[in-house]
């Protein structure tokens, strides 16, 4: 069975709830109780893992004895809970994995994300994003697709009220010959032009630092304006996003060593052309 992904709505939903219930003063069991469902269930509901129905969510709010207004943005909220997020609803085919985490990128305030070995998906120039999903050996079709989502999620950086990007980028990133120099020359300056001060940081941690938090993988922190943070975490046969406090406190500690030990953004930047030159 499959891992429950907590979507951004349903999560959203089940925050609600609990800081309703907490607010009340009433435990886990004794409200499930009082709806009469099983404790079990309603602690999905409280995590995002499972969205109840409309009328469960009126039973809820009735035994919470939720204010009018908060009553009415709950209750919205369980309504488009199940709907198909951006990514579901503009192209067929993609995983619930890659179109939940697509969301948190749109709906979140902040995104700090640590990528040791490659540029991450949301920088990828087309050719180097090319070369990574063929290394995959992703049929063509899927390829093209894959690369246009990429492309599409840039959004999120020249929008109005633009996602502030944090990233943390292994020298080894930059020197690892994923691609032609041409397409890696292309990558790098892709980089150099995301780079802008207040929305978008781009520093590169040196190879030669030693030991570090972030030896251990990459992993992305989304910080949101009315929900707590999450932690997305991947490896090569799937993902996992973490939204305890205390895992979400050992990653932004994580975060905080890179930050020590990262090269200025001024720094990076004459790193990242030094690089450029060596492949031109």
């Amino acid at each position: 069975m499959s891992t429950r992904v907590a979507t951004p709505r349903s999560r959203a939903l089940g925050f609600g709830l609990r800081t309703a219930r907490v607010a009340r003063g009433l435990g886990l069991r004794e409200l499930a109780r009082q709806v009469d469902v099983q404790p079990q269930v309603l602690s999905h509901w409280e995590s995002g893992t499972r969205a109840p129905k409309l009328e469960q969510v009126g039973l809820l709010l009735g035994a919470l004895r939720v204010e009018p207004v908060e009553r009415g943005r709950l209750l919205e909220l369980a309504e488009c809970a199940k709907e198909p997020n951006w990514l579901e609803r503009t192209v067929t085919g993609v995983s619930p994995a890659l179109s939940t985490y697509v969301e948190y990128e749109r709906t979140a305030t902040e995104m700090v994300n640590w990528e040791p070995c490659v540029v991450p998906g949301l920088l990828q120039a087309p050719g180097y994003a090319e070369m990574i999903l063929r290394a995959h050996r992703l049929p063509p079709p899927m390829v093209e697709r894959e690369v246009a989502i990429r492309l599409r999620r840039r959004e999120v950086l020249t929008r109005r009220d633009p996602l502030v990007l944090k990233l943390f980028l292994g020298e080894e990133a930059l020197r690892r010959p994923i691609a032609e120099p041409a397409v890696m020359a292309e990558q790098l300056r892709l980089l150099v032009r995301a780079a802008q001060p207040r929305t978008s940081s781009i520093r590169v941690v040196p190879a030669d630092v030693g030991y570090h938090p972030g030896l251990s993988g990459h992993f992305v922190i989304f910080d949101f304006a009315h929900l707590p943070s999450v932690v997305h975490i991947e490896h090569l046969r799937g993902s996992a996003h973490l939204y305890d406090g205390d895992h979400v406190a050992a990653f932004r500690a994580a975060t905080e060593t890179l930050s020590d030990l990262a090269l200025s953004e001024q720094e990076s930047l004459e790193l990242i052309q030094e690089v450029i030159i060596g492949l031109e």
